[in-house]
């Protein structure tokens, strides 16, 4: 996803690299430059590097890589890496396997990876001091997913630009968001990094899958999953009573309501 769109009013932004991927933040209302919002941004960050330093599976010293070596037990890890796995073993469950923190190589090796999992539900943590900004309007995007917040029911809303894959100049949907989130999986950016956990092939039936709903967390779950899952992906998401949209290989749209 691209661009985030909010009418006339002004917005102010912010951009960190952290967890190997650009966090951006757009801000409108009554907190957007003083003290109180640099704070809240900053305590979003911190959470943010907190999960990297839990939850990398690029670090060697990270609870999550040693977990998946044999070094730690999940009771020797903080609280939070078992409520990840526990969300990675919902998804596992309702997509019948597709869906998995671990993962076998094609060497044969089983690996733990949970960051299909990490980056929305970190993204679903990260906002709370943001959302406690009074009278500010909230858009917290990383690597393109986003939740997004407007404090009054009746205000202008965000607007969430979905990207065709095919051509990345071009936008395929624009999602307007009061309170909500937004998540796309896709092989446009990083090639074909999401399989299907049974076969540890990735599915070349769909470009993108994007998915909306209440939080970040589900929504990425759901995205990949469908990704993963090809041409059953779009009943898959119906049959959960997903909204979204799905850009087959062929460059087919497809709304899913």
């Amino acid at each position: 996803m691209t661009a985030v769109g909010a009418g006339v009013a002004p917005v102010v932004r912010r951009v960190e690299h952290v967890m190997g991927m650009p966090i951006s933040l757009a801000l409108r209302g009554t907190h957007t430059r003083d003290d109180r919002a640099e704070a809240a941004w900053q305590e979003a960050l911190a959470e943010l590097r907190w999960v990297d330093a839990v939850f990398s599976t690029w670090r060697a010293d990270s609870q999550v890589s040693r977990l998946g070596r044999g070094d730690l037990t999940l009771e020797q890890c903080d609280p939070a890496v078992a409520e990840v796995m526990r969300l990675g073993d919902d998804a596992r469950a309702s997509s019948d396997g597709a869906f998995d923190v671990w993962l076998t190589d094609p060497d044969g090796v089983r690996r733990l990876d949970p960051s299909g999992v990490v980056k929305g539900w970190a993204v679903d943590r990260a906002i709370a001091p943001l959302l406690a900004l009074p009278g500010t309007d909230v858009c917290l995007s990383a690597g393109g997913d986003m939740v997004c917040h407007v404090t009054d029911p009746d205000g202008e809303p965000w607007v969430v630009g979905v990207e065709d894959p095919h051509d990345p100049t071009r936008l395929v949907a624009r999602v307007p968001l009061l309170r909500g989130a937004v998540a796309t999986s896709g092989s446009a950016h990083r090639g074909g990094h999401v399989v299907d956990a049974r076969t540890g092939v990735p599915s070349t039936a769909l470009a993108s899958v994007t998915v909306v709903g209440a939080s970040l967390t589900s929504v990425d779950v759901d995205a990949t999953t469908a990704l993963a899952l090809g041409v059953d992906g779009p009943g898959w998401l119906r049959s959960r009573l997903r909204t979204g949209v799905v850009v087959w290989a062929d460059g087919r749209v497809e709304t899913v309501a």
